[in-house]
């Protein structure tokens, strides 16, 4: 990454088997401006898996239309946001267009190598949906959860209730978390870490090997 990568308070001695039991993890720069370009990376390295299906959660509108200009140059993504104002029925076309991406991502998840030539150029793209807090998945309603294998937390939410939500409602059973921080940040990671029993390590660099 071209960023610089904060020192993680928590040991980053860890074997290759210690992180294949995480799912939580963290990515922090000591500076705001550099959180964007560390975003654009990320989504870069994850982007290149085949159909991946993604989904970046962001506390406000505004955030979300920034990462949504910022990412928007990444050819190999298809991009979707879910917001406030966004009509009923095209918000249930995106959400049955991120299901196929992730029907998608299942079959080529069981194909031997070689055998995803099937899927067109357009087919192989990684799907990615940037959705605000306020337009998270609405379970009680009916509204299926969005299950994607990766979740991006862009703004780190200050409340473990909003964290929770923002996995049951984005998050496959067999996906992972990662925490975009900055700086002073880590010390709301830790609280949320704390207070949900949860374990939120560095991100290892190798960390798309486990999808």
């Amino acid at each position: 990454m071209a960023t610089d990568v904060l020192e993680a308070p928590s040991p980053t001695s860890q074997s290759p088997s210690h992180y294949s039991q995480l799912r939580h993890f963290y990515l922090a720069v000591d500076r705001l401006q550099f959180k964007m370009e560390m975003l654009v990376d990320l989504l870069g390295m994850a982007g290149r898996r085949p159909c991946l299906p993604m989904v970046v959660c962001c506390s406000t509108r505004d955030e979300l239309d920034a990462v949504c200009s910022a990412v928007s140059n990444l050819s190999y993504i298809s991009i979707d946001s879910l917001y406030s104002d966004l009509a009923e029925a095209e918000r249930a076309l995106i959400l049955e267009k991120f299901r196929q991406a992730t029907m998608s991502w299942n079959q080529i998840a069981t194909c031997q190598p070689g055998d995803d030539s099937e899927f067109g150029k357009e087919e192989q793209k990684s799907h990615l949906i940037v959705v605000t807090d306020a337009c998270l998945p609405h379970l009680a309603s009916g509204e299926s959860p969005i299950a994607a294998r990766v979740l991006i937390n862009y703004e780190l939410p200050t409340k473990k209730e909003t964290y929770s939500r923002r996995m049951a409602t984005c998050l496959a059973a067999d996906g992972i978390v990662i925490n975009t921080v900055v700086g002073g940040e880590v010390v709301t990671l830790k609280s949320i870490e704390e207070s949900s029993s949860l374990v939120i390590a560095e991100m290892p660099i190798n960390i798309f090997e486990m999808l």
